[in-house]
């Protein structure tokens, strides 16, 4: 099935403001509103549709999370009420001259006993049928992405991050072990976001993001440098000097006739890895530098090579 794209359904771009966003919203609930369309399942349906995508998008935390993983994967972090536990629609629908509209089963289906749904002026649409208690859902998890080194990824390190959320800013400390590369995760329990009615936090999950380092670029867990030799040593071998990310040094052994782009593996210096403790490697990339002009001796001597077969 193709996935929901909630900036179609308002038919807004992903640039879109907030304010952008709620005039959209705000013209297509006019047409759609059940109240406005009575018996119309299809109009309901759309209704359904707009409604979750104005939630979504008008939330900056719902919609960055949207925005990165995309709505499968935002759809298994976020339930229906985890949606629509902090919006209010009232001032919205005030402004249509609508009452306080009660839709039933809109969004929860009319099967059992529960939560229905309503659109009044409170801030939750969520309305219990039973004895007017509202359900306690799990906040939502937060993933937060953290600015690394390579020694940092290398030796671990501790890292203080700070979460904007409700008018205040969260400071929580962040133990980081060694090999956390780009993409890799670290579960924090109920750091997330707060749950709806009472309900416990979320989970929050810092991802690493490796910075870009002047001496040696990353692949994995292996790095990479380049080392640059002249043509004369790549035809008859040479040794050069290759640093690590250990801030060591080796002597490295480079056999003649190597080819431009030839890449030498030294193993064991590269990054660790997460939990398993051994090391990536490190490569380095031979890079064969050609003159571009030779005097009259080099001249001679490359057309002597020439006419004996090089």
């Amino acid at each position: 099935m193709p996935e929901t794209d909630y900036y179609k359904l308002l038919g807004v771009n992903k640039k879109a403001s907030e304010n952008e966003i709620k005039k959209a919203y705000r013209k297509l609930a006019m047409k759609y509103h059940p109240d406005r369309n009575k018996g119309d399942k299809s109009a309901e349906e759309k209704f359904k549709k707009i409604s979750e995508a104005y939630a979504v998008l008008s939330d900056k935390e719902k919609r960055k999370q949207y925005d990165t993983f995309g709505a499968s994967d935002f759809r298994q972090r976020y339930s229906q009420e985890d949606i629509f536990s902090s919006v209010n629609f009232g001032d919205i629908f005030r402004e249509f001259g609508f009452e306080n509209s009660n839709f039933g089963n809109i969004f929860m289906g009319s099967g059992g006993p529960g939560r229905g749904f309503s659109f009044g002026f409170g801030g939750d649409p969520f309305t219990s049928r039973t004895a007017g208690r509202q359900a306690q859902a799990k906040g939502p998890d937060l993933v937060y992405e953290l600015p690394v080194t390579l020694q940092e990824v290398l030796h671990g390190a501790t890292k203080m991050i700070a979460l904007e959320g409700g008018g205040k800013t969260r400071k929580i400390k962040v133990k980081l072990p060694k090999g956390m590369v780009s993409g890799k995760k670290l579960r924090i329990a109920g750091k997330g976001q707060p749950g709806a009615f009472g309900g416990p936090p979320g989970d929050l999950y810092v991802q690493a993001k490796v910075l870009d380092d002047p001496t040696f670029s990353l692949v994995g867990h292996d790095l990479f440098i380049d080392r640059e030799i002249k043509l004369t040593e790549a035809l008859l071998g040479t040794q050069t000097k290759v640093p690590t990310v250990d801030g060591k040094e080796l002597n490295m052994k480079i056999p003649a006739g190597t080819q431009h782009q030839t890449k030498l593996r030294m193993k064991g210096y590269g990054l660790p890895e997460m939990k398993k403790g051994r090391r990536g490697d490190l490569y380095a990339r031979i890079l064969v530098k050609t003159p571009k002009r030779l005097n009259k001796k080099q001249k001679s001597i490359v057309q002597e090579l020439s006419e004996a077969g090089l």
